[in-house]
């Protein structure tokens, strides 16, 4: 495991510095992020930061975009209780309508679980990630399920980020299970590596990167304070996972995928936390520019 950290005066340096000048706004009549916050443009130093809406899943969808308008990012990925998977076609379309209203690019919904082996059951959730805009889905299944997801994933053209969950996973405790299993299918077949839940597995997840290479489609940010546990998740930058070396090599692996913070803590008040986070990233992000 890599531990190269950034000193805490440089952080301090470079989050000042990401704080005022780190990004512009991508168009004249994009809306302000609230007070002191910068809103992103195409990228944070090579790299796209957003928001897993789990992180907010204690909020209403309106709540949730204002939220993350709010953070300064412009990129969401949904999670069902912010859209649901049975939506009537008006849902669909005041979801897609509030996001264009706050400057929001949804890029993905999930975690999604395939339960079935069946075209029924593999197809409604393609439909689902089709009729939302959504241009990933962030799942899991068994992998006996994966040749039939793999054909709606060509059919319909959205990529598939298998989501590696921890030791207690029965078929994708790392992002290497994930890996092995898509070995040789559609190139839109990748993983979405959880940091939290790699480190957890024992796995290095900067090797973890490099090793995936293109098969890396997204990836769920956190930070914890043991690799152990869980329940040790913290503000990022506060914890052990070596923020610093990862997106260090994301930017040398060319990732063109996003950095999702998915704070999965303080659910009632997860913004002071989730801005934190983001002006951590922020800061690694400037320093290594």
């Amino acid at each position: 495991m890599t531990t190269h950290r950034v000193s805490r005066r440089e952080f301090l340096r470079v989050a000042t510095l990401a704080a005022t000048t780190a990004a512009i706004p991508s168009c004249a009549t994009a809306p302000t992020p609230a007070s002191g916050v910068t809103r992103t443009s195409g990228g944070d130093a090579g790299l796209k930061l957003g928001v897993a809406s789990y992180s907010l899943r204690n909020f209403s969808r309106p709540q949730a975009i204002e939220m993350t308008r709010s953070l300064g990012v412009r990129y969401i990925n949904f999670k069902s209780m912010h859209l649901p998977y049975d939506a009537p076609p008006a849902e669909f379309a005041a979801a897609r309508s509030q996001l264009a209203a706050a400057g929001l690019q949804l890029v993905g919904g999930g975690m999604i679980t395939f339960e079935t082996d069946t075209d029924e059951g593999v197809r409604k959730y393609f439909d689902y990630a089709r009729s939302a805009g959504m241009p990933t889905i962030v799942c899991t299944s068994k992998p006996n399920v994966l040749p039939r997801i793999e054909k709606f994933a060509k059919e319909y053209d959205i990529k598939i980020a298998i989501h590696n969950h921890g030791p207690e996973d029965p078929d994708f405790p790392s992002p290497y299970d994930a890996l092995k299993a898509v070995k040789g299918m559609d190139h839109r077949m990748g993983l979405c590596i959880d940091l939290g839940h790699t480190v957890r597995a024992g796995a290095d997840p900067v090797r973890a990167i490099a090793d995936a290479g293109p098969r890396l489609l997204d990836m769920h940010a956190k930070d914890l304070r043991d690799f152990s546990s869980a329940e040790s998740q913290c503000v990022v930058g506060e914890g052990k996972i070596p923020i610093a070396d990862i997106f260090r090599q994301l930017r040398a692996s060319q990732y063109a995928g996003y950095v999702n913070l998915e704070y999965e803590i303080e659910p009632d008040n997860p913004l002071p936390g989730m801005l934190k986070s983001f002006t951590y990233m922020r800061g690694v992000l400037a320093s290594i520019a």
